[in-house]
């Protein structure tokens, strides 16, 4: 299941309705027949509250779709650093910019809408930097070749944005932890999995 397919039913889950912009038409259909709305993202910004990209690739939200969202959109990046969304424009073109807490970016536009920017954009950056020490400090487990990282790299990126989001984890006991076969810390999904 496509990453925006599994954010989307969360968001289905509190009532709140989904769409979803594609270009694979497996994909699309996959989406439509679950149930989502599938559109343009120049259709999409006109009727959204919240923006989520996921997709890895570059442009896809820009500022003429900043400029049809609503006042108070929120927008963010679950993929690939903040080329998914182009800041650049919304830095040079914004009216004001006002640091609401870390991680929380209020930006005015000159059309008098805001523009809510989480993480400036971007939280993947965290995943390289951790992939990067994994390569760095065990070598030996990683000859030249191309590799799945660890699935504990994935959890520790996830730990690493949970205090300020003000995230409490439930610890597995030890007994839990043997009844399910992992251990307590993690990883708590096989290497297989994807998210």
């Amino acid at each position: 299941m496509a990453t925006w397919v599994k954010a989307a039913s969360r968001l289905c889950v509190v009532s709140e309705l989904a769409s979803s912009s594609e270009i694979d038409p497996i994909n699309a259909l996959q989406a439509a027949m679950e149930g989502y709305e599938v559109t343009t993202m120049e259709e999409a910004c006109k009727e959204g509250n919240l923006f989520v990209t996921t997709t890895g690739c570059e442009d896809i939200i820009l500022g003429e779709h900043f400029e049809n969202m609503k006042d108070d959109a929120i927008v963010c990046n679950i993929g690939h650093f903040d080329c998914e969304i182009d800041m650049s424009w919304l830095n040079k073109n914004a009216a004001k910019k006002v640091n609401i807490k870390p991680q929380v970016d209020r930006y005015l536009l000159k059309n008098g809408r805001h523009i809510i920017i989480l993480a400036e954009g971007s939280n993947s950056f965290t995943n390289q930097v951790l992939a990067q020490i994994e390569l760095w400090t065990n070598t030996d487990k990683y000859p030249l070749g191309v590799y799945f990282l660890p699935k504990k790299l994935d959890e520790q990126v996830a730990a690493a944005h949970l205090d300020k989001l003000g995230v409490k984890l439930t610890k597995l006991s030890d007994k839990q932890a043997k009844y399910l076969g992992l251990p307590t810390e993690g990883p708590f999904k096989p290497d297989h999995y994807r998210y």
